[in-house]
């Protein structure tokens, strides 16, 4: 069609367009999500879901917006979004590293000193780089201590298994100031038919720890499986041994494990990673103040948050979530303070909740900054609402570009949803699933998608919520508009 004529019909398509009904939300759930929900033994009752296509006045689908849930890990959103407006997606974490004596001839007659300041993703390579510059400036022998400061953060109380008795699991590790590689390390096995074994190794140095460095392959042809089981693994305290066998079908395979001595956890990386890069220490690796008024010798400098916050939300990274809801609460302290504790985190965030979407009369609890919790509660209408500002914000790319895209990576890369059309952050628990994000339907429109279901049989429930997600992708919101009025007529008339 002639440029002209576009022009001359598009006062006549706004006429039309704004000649339509305004759409009424639906107030029970699709067809396809009941039935899945009832497949699963779940009532309706337990869910609760929001459709809104942005820029929209109300939402194409309402059902139980307003009922508190547990939102399970889709708590990292209010996390992260408050995180990019208070601090912005460049902002990045500094820890400090001071030498504190003389520095002669390699030799230092004086301590090391680290300063943690809650960075997020202080894991091995970053520790090994900073090591490797004092090794690159001469520095060989350290005849004091290395000494961490660690007091930016209050302690954390409790063990890391205290939530579901997982202390093993990385994602239960506590947050800390001073946290270095997530107090985890990563068991690789690789087999070597000819020997009969696997090979075994970690990714960390750990000094004083020690790894049985082969286990036995399984009889030929047996299926890789539950591989994790077959080892027998027994994980003390810097010991890690194997009673059982490695299926060689399985190729090389990984598994990330929490140290069973988290409190010793950094000075055995720390003395590890020196003796590696062939440095020594005269003293012990302990906890200690930084010097006061002093500049540092050296800051290591962390990824921006706009980096940070994809990993939080594509991989669903707890203690990272937790660190970040602490480096909040930092950050609104003066310069130098110290100490801060979860209740001061937990705090902020409700005061931001508030200051973005009003006050918190519809039962918002706010526990912690990954949810990870019992406890934690957020009616869908409330995130929905957070999620449609977002959207309108000056840091929308980034939280999109943090949400795990359907079919193909983070958290949805096994989802069953169209491929590439759903950007959504899943959250799991027990008693949990839920999926809150943005959606691209069919025809170009952009829902906001919250959908929380709270129930024993939660874990049942993803073919359900991959139905509303469906629903939102194929248009369903867009049918189910009362008729639209007949469009005039743009084709051109033939010649009388």
């Amino acid at each position: 069609m002639p440029a002209d004529r576009r022009r001359a019909l598009l006062p006549i398509a706004l006429l039309w367009a704004a000649a339509l009904p305004l759409a009424q939300a639906a107030t029970q759930l699709p067809p396809e999500a009941r039935q899945a929900l009832q497949r699963a033994a779940i009532p309706p009752e337990a869910v609760a879901v929001v459709v809104h296509e942005l820029g929209a006045t109300q939402p194409v689908l309402d059902w139980r917006a307003d009922a508190p849930m547990n939102p399970a890990s889709l708590m990292k959103l209010p996390t992260t979004l408050a995180a990019l407006d208070r601090l912005g997606p460049a902002f990045t974490w500094a820890t400090p590293l001071w030498l504190t004596g003389a520095l002669n001839d390699g030799v230092l007659d004086g301590d090391l000193v680290i300063q943690g300041r809650g960075d997020p993703k202080l894991v091995v390579e970053r520790l090994w780089l900073a090591l490797r510059q004092l090794r690159q400036w001469g520095l060989r022998e350290i005849r004091g201590d290395i000494v961490l400061d660690g007091r930016a953060f209050a302690p954390q109380p409790g063990d890391p298994g205290d939530f579901d008795g997982e202390r093993l699991r990385p994602y239960n590790a506590l947050p800390a100031a001073l946290l270095l590689n997530f107090r985890s390390s990563v068991v690789s096995f690789v087999p070597d038919v000819a020997a009969g074994v696997a090979r075994v190794s970690l990714d960390t140095p750990l000094a004083d720890t020690r790894v049985d460095a082969t286990v036995p392959l399984a009889a030929a042809g047996t299926p890789c499986g539950d591989w994790r089981a077959g080892l027998k693994a027994s994980v003390e305290p810097r010991r890690l041994r194997w009673a059982g066998s490695f299926p060689a079908a399985c190729g090389e395979r990984q598994w990330p494990l929490a140290d069973a001595e988290p409190a010793s956890y950094d000075a055995r990386l720390l003395r590890g990673l020196w003796q590696e890069l062939g440095g020594t220490l005269a003293g012990r690796v302990r906890e200690g103040a930084a010097p006061a008024g002093r500049p540092p010798t050296l800051t290591l400098r962390s990824p921006p948050l706009a980096e940070v916050v994809r990993d939080i939300n594509k991989f669903s990274n707890n203690v990272m979530a937790q660190q970040l809801l602490l480096t909040l609460a930092l950050q609104a302290l003066p310069e130098g303070a110290a100490g801060v504790t979860a209740q001061q985190a937990r705090e902020l965030l409700a005061a931001w909740l508030t200051e973005r979407t009003g006050a918190l009369d519809d039962g918002v609890v706010v526990d912690n900054g990954s949810g990870l919790s019992r406890l934690s509660r957020l009616p869908a209408r409330r995130l929905a609402r957070l999620l449609q500002q977002a959207a309108d914000g000056p840091h929308f790319g980034e939280l999109l570009a943090s949400l795990p895209i359907s079919g193909q990576d983070g958290t949805l890369r096994r989802s069953r949803a169209p491929e590439g059309r759903a950007q959504l952050k899943t959250g799991s628990l027990r008693d949990v699933s839920a999926l809150a994000g943005y959606v691209l339907s069919d025809t170009g429109r952009r829902y906001v998608f919250v959908a929380m279901v709270n129930h024993p049989q939660a874990g049942a429930a993803r073919p359900a919520l991959d139905a509303l997600v469906q629903w939102a992708v194929h248009d369903a919101p867009a049918r189910a508009l009362p008729a639209r009025p007949s469009r005039p007529e743009t084709r051109p008339r033939a010649p009388p």
